[in-house]
């Protein structure tokens, strides 16, 4: 990477760390990708980022292709190459974005995985008579009622939680913050979590919601953990992670209300686009139950 390019690579990254303050690993992510290019810049012999062109960003992406780089990764490599040169054309530097028009190889739509509401339902009837049990419960229980991201609910602070008002604000991506709704049960699990919570050592000087045994804030791969234990225990015929409780969330929301903006609104999505993917989890269980019920689909 050339002197003039390094410098506005940390510009770049700055800006997203302090200004639009995305998470560590999303700096860490975009780091990544602007190497990449580097280094192609470095074998093309091009020494500044405003010098590429469309032929050559088309080149950068075929290379990354046969290299073994997944369709899913180019496009977000792309992607951010796109939010990059964004930053350039603002700040004046470049007058084009060469990767405007380059799209990545296609990759089949994976839709996400979720629980049926007989196996929420089972997952979430799930007793345990320890203190850490009862924290489990109001974990599960919040992440089904408000569908919340897992950074989310590990990020929470006491004073996030208004369970007179059954609301709860979330500090979500992009330092967007939204207010969603807490259902009846979920409070009930917090409320018993809360009682819990404060014979807990240290609990006076953690303002997270959810701690340990020792008193701190519970990590994120302390969740997965307890949640795929979780899983487990209950027989449930899936590996469980904390995201398919959003999925979930969504997709049971989704079904019930055909409110494909309140979803939107209670997921915290930028781009509706990506709350669609719901109606294709909605559409495959109409599907499923057309296949198995109408006379002249039904298989003999």
């Amino acid at each position: 990477m050339t002197a003039e390019q390094r410098t506005w690579a940390e510009r770049f990254l700055a800006h997203l760390e302090f200004e639009r303050r995305v998470s560590p690993h999303t700096v860490a992510a975009y780091r990544r990708d602007l190497a990449r290019l580097a280094a192609y810049c470095a074998r093309c012999g091009i020494a500044e980022w405003r010098a590429i062109d469309h032929r050559q960003m088309r080149s950068f992406a075929a290379g990354e292709h046969a290299d073994g780089l997944a369709p899913r990764s180019i496009q977000r490599r792309l992607s951010a190459v796109r939010t990059f040169f964004g930053y350039l054309l603002r700040e004046g530097y470049a007058k084009q974005s060469p990767a405007a028009e380059v799209g990545a190889p296609k990759t089949r739509k994976r839709l996400p995985t979720t629980l049926d509401a007989d196996q929420m339902g089972r997952l979430l009837d799930g007793r345990g008579d320890d203190v850490l049990s009862v924290r489990d419960k109001a974990i599960m229980e919040l992440f089904y009622s408000s569908g919340l991201r897992l950074s989310e609910l590990v990020g929470l602070r006491l004073a996030s939680l208004d369970l007179k008002d059954r609301t709860v604000r979330v500090d979500g991506k992009g330092a967007k913050t939204r207010i969603v709704p807490v259902g009846r049960q979920a409070v009930a699990a917090l409320k018993h979590w809360l009682d819990e919570r404060a014979a807990l050592p240290r609990s006076v000087q953690e303002d997270a919601v959810f701690i340990g045994r020792t008193g701190r804030r519970l990590s994120a791969r302390a969740v997965q953990r307890r949640v795929s234990a979780w899983a487990q225990r209950m027989a449930l015929p899936v590996h469980l992670h904390p995201h398919m409780f959003r999925h979930s969330f969504a997709s049971h929301l989704l079904e019930s209300s055909a409110d494909l903006r309140g979803v939107q609104e209670l997921l915290g999505h930028a781009d509706i686009r990506t709350t669609q993917i719901y109606t294709h989890l909605d559409f495959q269980h109409l599907a499923k139950v057309y296949d198995a019920a109408h006379p002249r689909a039904r298989r003999r």
